[in-house]
């Protein structure tokens, strides 16, 4: 494999599949395509005005290397920048609309930013609070249009035939070892740490994620992004992407999905399985709100797309009927998000194999896969061959790399893709990455010595008073099979037994407390009711049967609400905070413990 830049992704696409429609985003409520020549126009007269500013790559280290900061939704604007920055040696540092003013203040000076680029005025009021606290930033400037603010399109104005041709000089020098990204982890604890990741990282995963989960008829296709490019898992599938001639769709927002999915109608997206979940909770309160025979019909077909197993045949009569169930009912569920699915790929966290059985019973293809930062990121994933999935798994390796398993389990990775080390840490760096092996810190076991399955993440495991060892993740995973269970923390780290805080999914109880005749009045109220109370009692103990003794939950507390990344208990790719929410909620800890 030749080793490119990821800004070489423009010019391969001028070259082989030059599209009318290479990034497209509303822009006020009509659909904006921008097409591969003005993507390479903007994105070159970009790189010049970045130059006027005197940003520049410094001999390519590190340390010398000017760093721009993003903190913006998903849009094309987001792609300019990171390119723009690329093809002059600069390192984009992204960062979460969501982040919190201390974390952000960290990062910037961490990094010794010199530009900041924020998406709206909600931001740049955010950015502007910590700007007097972040002495090297010089200037932010703003996607939207913002009185008083800088523009984004007033760097691009600054571009002359000299600075553009300085640019296809640089653009020419810059080494595959450069760095692109510093993307620091906000992680579920701790201090965010500054992932370096060079073009020859994640250019070499985009290639081989591409070859391992090929894409039929690339340039014929779209997909919608959502997810934040923030993330390296979204950010390696828009350079797979621009690099197989797919167009990528920019959603306006997370609650416009669902408009979005049915505008665009594109092949494909990426998500996590805390959005599926939400999807799902969807799908199943419409179905609560049928009634008489649209309502048997409805829950006929989900109970039997639960049974659906990709790898063993039903039997004929199971697929006559699964066939008939696709045509009545989950017909409108594909409809709802499109039309034209052919792949959803959801990584970041584990997901329920209840749902990826149903959505491939439903012909909604989900496939999982697994990787972290430190690895640009994909170890894994499930595939669109024949025997190339497996529920319950994260897939095969994919190409080009190797994974070991340490003798506790640990999942340990070695190849291109591995990052070049955290950012002025060489002390962690050490600890991480170990005579070039990448120690992810999650747990794992082969399955048919092929499919990668995750167990746990090896810092969650925790052990009882009685010296018992105890993997949380399987245990939550089970429970929010319940559509009466929204989210779910075991807990019971030195303790004598395991309990669980438990989130109710509130729609669900609702109209479980109507059928049953009580009234439903406030959150607060309803987790205290006695009746609700038995119901929970009686749905965990029914899950305990599938848990040996010491992992079964002996008591719980139901909460009011549901954690989220505005309140702090998620990470901004729905991963749980599990230390937030033991310090937030250790008052109803202390009472299951009473």
């Amino acid at each position: 494999m030749t080793i490119k830049r990821l800004f070489d992704c423009v010019e391969h696409q001028l070259t082989y599949f030059p599209k009318k429609e290479m990034l497209v985003a509303k822009q006020q409520g009509e659909w904006k395509a921008y097409s591969t020549e003005e993507v390479a126009s903007i994105v070159n007269k970009f790189s010049a005005g970045l130059l006027h500013l005197g940003v520049s790559g410094n001999n390519f280290t590190p340390e010398g290397s000017d760093k721009i900061a993003i903190i913006s939704n998903n849009r094309p604007e987001w792609v300019f920048t990171d390119l723009a920055c690329q093809q002059i040696g600069a390192i984009l540092v992204p960062v979460y609309p969501t982040t919190n003013p201390l974390e952000l203040e960290f990062i910037l000076n961490d990094a010794a930013v010199k530009y900041i680029f924020v998406a709206n005025e909600e931001l740049l009021e955010k950015i502007n609070s910590i700007l007097p606290k972040v002495p090297s930033i010089k200037s932010a400037y703003t996607f939207d249009l913002i009185a008083g603010a800088p523009h984004w399109t007033q760097v691009t104005e600054l571009a002359d035939d000299s600075l553009l041709k300085q640019v296809e000089d640089i653009k020419k020098s810059i080494p595959v070892d450069q760095l692109a990204t510093i993307i620091y982890t906000s992680g579920t604890t701790g201090t965010p740490k500054g992932v370096m990741l060079s073009h020859k990282n994640i250019y070499s995963n985009v290639q081989f994620s591409k070859e391992s989960f090929p894409f039929e008829d690339a340039p014929q296709t779209k997909v919608l992004s959502f997810l934040p490019l923030n993330h390296i898992f979204e950010k390696t599938c828009t350079y797979i992407y621009l690099y197989s001639g797919i167009s990528i769709y920019y959603a306006e927002s997370l609650e416009t999905i669902g408009d979005n999915l049915r505008e665009v109608k594109p092949n494909g997206f990426t998500t996590v399985p805390r959005l599926l979940e939400k999807v799902f909770e969807r799908i199943m309160a419409k179905g609560n709100e049928q009634s008489g025979v649209k309502r048997k019909l409805f829950f006929w077909a989900v109970d039997l797309a639960e049974k659906y197993d990709n790898r063993i045949s039903g039997g004929i009569w199971y697929n006559i009927q699964l066939a008939i169930a696709n045509k009545l009912i989950f017909s409108k569920w594909r409809e709802a998000l499109g039309g034209n699915i052919s792949y959803i790929i959801t990584g970041g966290a584990a997901c329920q194999v209840k749902l990826l059985r149903i959505f491939n019973a439903a012909q909604v293809p989900v496939y999982e896969g697994y990787g972290p930062t430190e690895n640009s990121p994909v170890i894994c994933v499930n595939r669109q061959e024949k025997g190339g999935t497996k529920f319950g798994t994260v897939g095969p390796q994919i190409k080009g790399i190797e994974v070991k398993l340490a003798e506790d389990g640990e999942i340990c990775v070695s190849g291109p893709c591995v990052m070049q080390g955290y950012y002025k840490r060489p002390d962690l760096t050490a600890e991480t990455v170990v005579n070039g092996w990448l120690l992810t810190g999650d747990i794992g076991v082969w399955d048919e010595n092929k499919f990668l399955k995750i167990t746990d993440r090896k810092k969650e495991l925790f052990k009882t008073s009685g010296g018992k060892y105890v993997a949380p993740q399987p245990i939550e995973n089970k429970l929010k099979e319940s559509p009466f269970i929204e989210q779910v923390m075991v807990v019971g780290s030195e303790r004598k037994f395991v309990g669980a805080l438990i989130v109710p999914s509130f729609s669900t109880l609702q109209e479980w407390m109507r059928e049953k005749g009580i009234s439903f009045t406030t959150h607060e109220d309803v987790i205290h009711h006695p009746k609700v109370l038995e119901l929970y009692r009686e749905l965990v103990e029914s899950f305990n049967n599938f848990f040996n003794h010491v992992e079964q939950i002996k008591k719980f507390e139901l909460l009011p609400r549901e954690w989220t990344i505005e309140t702090g208990e998620m990470t901004p790719k729905m991963s749980l905070k599990r230390k937030v929410v033991m310090e937030k909620f250790k008052d109803a800890i202390e009472r299951i413990y009473a």
